[in-house]
Order: C-alpha cells, then sequence, then structure tokens
C-alpha cells in the first residue's frame, strides 16, 4: 500500500503551491491518506449560525464543534446537561482490542462498508517483554489470527488498517487524522488526546462506534462545559502534563463527568500543540467527555509540521467565526491555572487525582509509607511521547550521562508512533536513552495498559513505579495488587528514574557525580517540533483496496480468540422480580476491575472466553475478598464468572450493587458485553461513569442510580431484588426497587435514570443493534 500513500503525499506537496489561493468555499481533504473524505467547514458554520439565533446568544468553542455536527440543527432540543443530541462526526478510530467487537457488531448488521471513514490500530496486543523489535515479532505470531481478521474486515468493509509496529491509536490520529473543528469519536477512552489539534475527539464503546459507521445518527448528552483559563507561561522543570495533574486533584477523578473541558485564556498560546494532547488525552482521568483548546498558533505549526499545511491555512480561514469561542460565551464553571506558579506535580498511587506537588512529595512520601525507592520509571505512552517530550527527556539524561551517571532505576522508553520512533533514532535521542541503560519498547500501550510481563519483582512485592502514563488503578500496569503507581512528567519521570527514590526534587536536590562532586540536574530543555521535518519510518499504513469484492472474512467456530455474535433475547415486557445479587461491589469499581485488560487482552473478539473475568477485580462487600462470592441457592462460594453462569444456566437473572462512578476508567464496552451475556438484568449504583453507562444501555442491561446514595448501605448481599414501573418504563419516571431482605420485612426505593425515549426501545429489543437490525429490515 506504499504507493497509495506516496500518491496522497504527493498530491499535497503539488497542493502546497497552491495553498494561498484557497478559499472559504474550497474543496479540502482530512488527511492525507484518504481520497474520499473533505473537511465541511461551510456547513459546520451553517449549522452553528442557527443554532445561536435559536438559543439567542454566543456558544463556547466546544458547542460550535458540537453544534456544527448535529443531525437536525433546526429542531434539536439544546439543554447544556440534560437533552441528548443527535451527531454526524467526521471519522471513526478503533485500536486492535475494542475494533474486533465493534467490527463484529458491524459485520452481524449485514452491511456492505462503512458509512464514514473509519480507521483500525493495532496497538494493544504488543506485550513488552524483551524490547521492541523482539516483542513485535512474537505479538504478530501470537496474535496472527487476530490480525489477519482486522486486515481483511478492514479491507472488505472499506476501512483504513494500521499494522503493528505503526504505533498507539491516539499519536496515529493527531499524526494524520486530526483537524481544528472535528468531531471524532474513537472506541478508547484516551480518543480526546486529539484535542490537542482543535478538534472534539470522544471516546466511546463499539456499539456506538457501529451506529456511526452504519450511518446513524451517534447520540451524547449535550454535555455541560468546564473552562479552564490558563494565565501566565511555564518554566523550568514543569511541563503540560502539569496542568492536567493539578486539575485531576482539583476535580477528582469524577469532576469532569458529563462535561467537556475547555481551555481558554492567554496561557494557551505559550506552548505546543503535543503538549495540548497531553493535557486533554488525560482529561479522561477526570471522567471528563472530552477536552479542547481553540485553534491556535502552535496548531499550525503541527499541521505544518505533519505536512497538512493546506488544512491550517484552510482553518484559518475559518479562525474567527467557526474555530474560536464568541465574545462572551459562558461556561457552566471556570477554574483557574496560574502557569507562572505551576510546579511540577506527581499524581497516585491507586487513583490518577490524589495530587502532590514535588515541593511536598517527600514529606507525603514518608507520612504514607509508600515504598521510597523507584523500581522502575518509564516513559513514553499516548500521553507523552512527542518530540517534544522525547527531546527534553533525553537533555536530562545527557546531563546526567555527562556527569558520569546511569539510571538507578529500571528505565524504559515506549515511543508512540513509528514517526517518532525514527525521528528521535535519527536525530540520536534514542541512542542517548540506551546508551543510558534504557530499554526501548516497541512502539504500542504496553505497560501502560498492562501488557508488561514484568521480571524484576514477585507478585506481591510492595514496590513503587513513576511512570509518565495516564492511569495509575490498582494492578493496572503488572497484575500486582502492591505496585504503588505514580504518573507524573517525562522529565520528572527521567529525574525519579536518575535518583531512584521518590522523595527526590529534581528543582533543589543534589546529586553526586563520577567523582563525588554534587550537582543540581540542568532544568529539561527541547524543541516542540523536529528542525529536519519527521522521518515516517517504516510505512505501516494499508488502505482499502478499489475491489473489495474479492476480500473474504473468516472466522473459525473452533477459535478461541474471535467469535461471531449472537444476538440477545429481548425484554420479555414484565417487571422482574426476585433477582439476587450477584455481587455488592465494594468502594472504587473501574472497568478494570469490571474486565481486566493485561492477559486478557487476547480475548477481545471472542464474548464467551473474555466473559471469564467479569467483575473478577471488584470487592465483594460481603467477604471483602475479589472474585469470591456466595450462590445464594447452594451456599457455595465461586468466582464471578461462575457464579454468573450458573444463575444464567438455571434461567436466573442477578444484578450488581455497585458505588460511585462506577465504571470509570477506559472505553471497553466488554465490561459491558460480559455481564449481559452471563444474564445480569441491572447495575445499581450511586453513580456511574458516562462511557459504562452507555455501554450498558447499548447491550440492553439497565443502569440504574439509587436516589438516595444511602440506600446501598441498606442493601445485604442476600437480599433478594424486585425491579417495578418497567411496564411504564419512561424518561424521566423513575422505577421502585423492591428489596426482599433474607430476614425482615420488604422495604422499596426509588431508582433514577437517564434513558430517553431511544435507549428504553434498545431495552425492549434486547440491544442497541437488535434495534438497528429490526429499522433496517
Amino acid at each position: 500500500m506504499l504507493s497509495a500513500r506516496n500518491t496522497l503525499l504527493k498530491r499535497s506537496n503539488r497542493g502546497l503551491a497552491t495553498v494561498a489561493n484557497l478559499t472559504r468555499d474550497s474543496k479540502v481533504h482530512q488527511n492525507l491518506l484518504e481520497d474520499h473524505s473533505f473537511i465541511n467547514y461551510k456547513q459546520n458554520l451553517e449549522y452553528v449560525d442557527i443554532v445561536r439565533k435559536r438559543l439567542n446568544r454566543p456558544l463556547t468553542y466546544a458547542e460550535k464543534i458540537l453544534y456544527g455536527h448535529l443531525d437536525n440543527p433546526h429542531e434539536q432540543e439544546i439543554q447544556r446537561g440534560v437533552s441528548y443530541l443527535k451527531l454526524r462526526p467526521d471519522r471513526v478510530a478503533c485500536q486492535d482490542a475494542t475494533a474486533q467487537m465493534a467490527i463484529l457488531q458491524f459485520m452481524s448488521a449485514g452491511l456492505p462498508q462503512v458509512a464514514k471513514p473509519v480507521t483500525v490500530h493495532c496497538d494493544h496486543l504488543i506485550q513488552a517483554q524483551l524490547g521492541g523489535a523482539k516483542d513485535l515479532k512474537r505479538a504478530i505470531d501470537l496474535n496472527k489470527e487476530v490480525y489477519d481478521f482486522l486486515s481483511s474486515s478492514t479491507a472488505k468493509y472499506n476501512m483504513g488498517f494500521w499494522k503493528p509496529g505503526s504505533g498507539i491509536i491516539h499519536q496515529i490520529v493527531l499524526e494524520n487524522y486530526a483537524f481544528p473543528g472535528a468531531l471524532i469519536i474513537g472506541t478508547d477512552s484516551h480518543t480526546p488526546n486529539a484535542g490537542g489539534l482543535g478538534q472534539l475527539a470522544i471516546g466511546v464503546g463499539g456499539a456506538d462506534a457501529v451506529d456511526v459507521m452504519s450511518d446513524l445518527a451517534w447520540e451524547l448528552k449535550a454535555p455541560k462545559i468546564l473552562g479552564v483559563k490558563l494565565t501566565g507561561k511555564m518554566n523550568g522543570w514543569t511541563s503540560p502534563k502539569d496542568i492536567i495533574l493539578k486539575l485531576a486533584g482539583i476535580t477528582t477523578v469524577k469532576g469532569g463527568t458529563g462535561k467537556i473541558v475547555e481551555y481558554f485564556g492567554d496561557g494557551v498560546d505559550t506552548f505546543s500543540a503535543t503538549g495540548m494532547g497531553t493535557i486533554c488525552n488525560m482529561g479522561a482521568e477526570i471522567g471528563a467527555t472530552t477536552s479542547v483548546f481553540p485553534f491556535n498558533k502552535s496548531m499550525v505549526e503541527y499541521l505544518d509540521a505533519t505536512k497538512r499545511d493546506k488544512i491550517a491555512e484552510f482553518a484559518q480561514l475559518y479562525k474567527s467565526d467557526l474555530l474560536s469561542a464568541d465574545k462572551d460565551s459562558e461556561y457552566d464553571e471556570v477554574v483557574e491555572i496560574n502557569l507562572n506558579d505551576l510546579e511540577p506535580y506527581v499524581n497516585g498511587p491507586f487513583t490518577p487525582d490524589l495530587a502532590t506537588p514535588i515541593s511536598k512529595m517527600k514529606d507525603v512520601a514518608v507520612k504514607n509509607k509508600w515504598p521510597l525507592e523507584v523500581k522502575v520509571g518509564l516513559i513514553g505512552s499516548c500521553t507523552n511521547s512527542s518530540y517534544e517530550d522525547m527531546s527534553r527527556a533525553a537533555s536530562i539524561v545527557k546531563d546526567a550521562t555527562d556527569h558520569g551517571l546511569k539510571a538507578k532505576s529500571i528505565f524504559t522508553v515506549t515511543p508512540g508512533s513509528e514517526q517518532i520512533r525514527a525521528t528521535i533514532a535519527r536525530d540520536g535521542q534514542l541512542d542517548t536513552f540506551k546508551e543510558f541503560g534504557g530499554v526501548v519498547l516497541a512502539n504500542a500501550c504496553g505497560p501502560c495498559i498492562g501488557q508488561w510481563d514484568r521480571k524484576d519483582i514477585k507478585k506481591g512485592d510492595k514496590n513503587t513505579i513513576v511512570s509518565s502514563f495516564n492511569r495509575n488503578f490498582t494492578s493496572r500496569n503488572d497484575g500486582n495488587p502492591e505496585t504503588h503507581s505514580f504518573v507524573a512528567s517525562p522529565e520528572l519521570t527521567i529525574a525519579f528514574a536518575i535518583a531512584g527514590d521518590l522523595r527526590f526534587n529534581p528543582l533543589t536536590d543534589k546529586l553526586k557525580d563520577k567523582d563525588g562532586n554534587e550537582f543540581l540536574l540542568k532544568p529539561p530543555t527541547g524543541v516542540g517540533l523536529p528542525t529536519k521535518g519527521y522521518d515516517p519510518g517504516e510505512n505501516t499504513y494499508q488502505a482499502p483496496p478499489k475491489d473489495r469484492n474479492t476480500v473474504n472474512v473468516q472466522v473459525s467456530p473452533t477459535s478461541d480468540r474471535l467469535q461471531l455474535l449472537k444476538p440477545f433475547k429481548p425484554w420479555d415486557g414484565k417487571d422482574a422480580l426476585n433477582m439476587p445479587i450477584l455481587i455488592k461491589s465494594l468502594g472504587k469499581t473501574t472497568t478494570d476491575h469490571i474486565s481486566m485488560a493485561g492477559p486478557w487482552l487476547k480475548y477481545r473478539g471472542h464474548l464467551e472466553n473474555i466473559s471469564n473475568n467479569y467483575m473478577i477485580g471488584a470487592i465483594n462487600a460481603e467477604n471483602k475478598k475479589a472474585n469470591s462470592i456466595r450462590n445464594v441457592y447452594t451456599g457455595v462460594y465461586k468466582g464471578v464468572p461462575e457464579t454468573a453462569r450458573d444463575y444464567r444456566d438455571e434461567g436466573i437473572r442477578w444484578v450488581v450493587i455497585g458505588d460511585e462512578n462506577f465504571g470509570e476508567g477506559s472505553s471497553r464496552e466488554h465490561a459491558a458485553l460480559e455481564p449481559r451475556f452471563l444474564g445480569g438484568f441491572a447495575i445499581i449504583t450511586k453513580s456511574f461513569a458516562r462511557i459504562h453507562e452507555t455501554n450498558l444501555k447499548k447491550q440492553g442491561l439497565l443502569p440504574l442510580n439509587f436516589k438516595n446514595p444511602a440506600d446501598y448501605d441498606k442493601i445485604n448481599p442476600d437480599d433478594r431484588i424486585d425491579i417495578l414501573g418497567l411496564t411504564e418504563f419512561a424518561p424521566g419516571k423513575n422505577l421502585v426497587m423492591r428489596v426482599h431482605p433474607k430476614n425482615g420485612e420488604p422495604w422499596d426505593c426509588e431508582l433514577t435514570h437517564t434513558f430517553n425515549k431511544e435507549q428504553i426501545e434498545w431495552f425492549k429489543a434486547g440491544s442497541a443493534l437488535n434495534k438497528i437490525k429490526s429499522d433496517k429490515a
């Protein structure tokens, strides 16, 4: 497919001479790799003008992008935090772990090709073991069946395919597909990374992706807008990562739920587009729908550097009225951060919102008795592997090397893409890391998502690691619940790896050189973009063929990696009575607790097999143990999946009781498919994370909330549950849960929900996909 890519690149280069002749009516490609997708600023602006007149108020930048992509701007009800918007995204991006199930669902819809541009990116299935090349070869061998399926299915249904070794989906999207004013959905929670180029990029489940692939309008509850005003300018050791680390400490992991974070103020023009991408990427950790920066000069420079200067020029023609917030537009709330005073932060352990400034880290670490030796320092990932990140990190390493030092901690580098790897190999940063003792991993997610065959400790060993990743839930990186994982900037991660001590503050603490002389590490330096331009490296893109009729997609019925889907049964039209509680989950229950990643990633295309990990990380409120629950009929303790299967096979529906922000973290829809497959009926919690709640609805389950959160505490694991009012199920109308204690009188409590009329039809049909198929029949 190299020739196809080069042809488009040449076409772009020939067009450079005519860039100055662009008008607002020009036809401009969305990217250099597709000849069928175009930027539609003119229509977007028309829709924005319609909505502005209807609402009679100025609009924020995020609102302009949303409303510019409405399915019906004339009639769409619009109330932030209340209305459900029908939207038409520009494109869909899928990573390999979630793409399998999304494509299997699309195939079952019986359509000949996708209706919107779609790309699939192979980044999740490559385990870090020995180093980049060896790990990549091993992954290609182990995952051949899945990669062949993705390669053939994307070719069959007219999607672009990025092969293993290409890099992480979010970096590839930023380098190739993101552009100001766009609306993209992606089947990964860190899709918002592309907000660094002034677009709305929103993480979704695979069923949402199938909607867009099938030419249906995509539904999103109209987000509130959280404005973050940046003033001043960062200096010294402070980096863009510290902005989002500080914000996470302010808002907590659920403070962004139902909101878009829109950055504004003079400070947004003082750092790079890739730095903005870092901030938007980790906005997922505060539960935000997405995050976005307004179109500015830094984005123009990045688009120019990635050979998309025509897009940059076109965007500038729409900067004043489409690609910027209206004067006097209002935010639902505002947080202000002064970059002049911002210091580096370290967040963790076990949650990304426990924020500690570096000046206080020494005292806090000692007080909390965190392991002080830093065993491993890991830089890179989709969050922090830009050229700027690598350059600044390399400058610190070079300073230490010049003083005769080596890393005291194990040190790994994960390039975000083949383009980044090739460019830092050419410009010397990669050699700097290697000479320092660094292990360069494959261009993939690796340890950030638990794809790490860690050998330096045993499971159960209490230890500390520091990374420039985005997420640090219990057991996430290495499967060890005793690993204290902290997230920080690449610069600070390098400093910790050099010192090997969590108490080290590079701004104030001195190191000793090879001769015993004390010295301070110099503040990091590095350019935002390579002066020689990017080296694309090996071409790993596969465009769909012109003739797709000859492409065959096969799924073996004996495969343990892939399994064709069978439709779920529709609702029986009755209230649900006498249901057991499968598990009452205690405390934080993320998608990592509900459907673990790591070694389970290989089953992401096989619903029956991956269901064996359902809720195995959740803590049972009855006995405070993980994956140990009692069958209320037999009294026997088994694992959660085994007990759920026993209920299902006896025709018994069940419910789960959960705490706050249930399902935070990844966008993986398997956390919703698995309970549906295992016979679940309802998930009842204090509150849900946005993506997980939507995923549950899509699969025909009932995500319900206690109207009075204190009712959670009154539930006993051996209670039986009725859900009443389903025959009159309607938007805004609460349901009733009748609780039958083992000993005592029944009692009722109200359950709220966020179902709208269409989503209730999903429930009645058995799933959103069932509804799609019946509508198209």
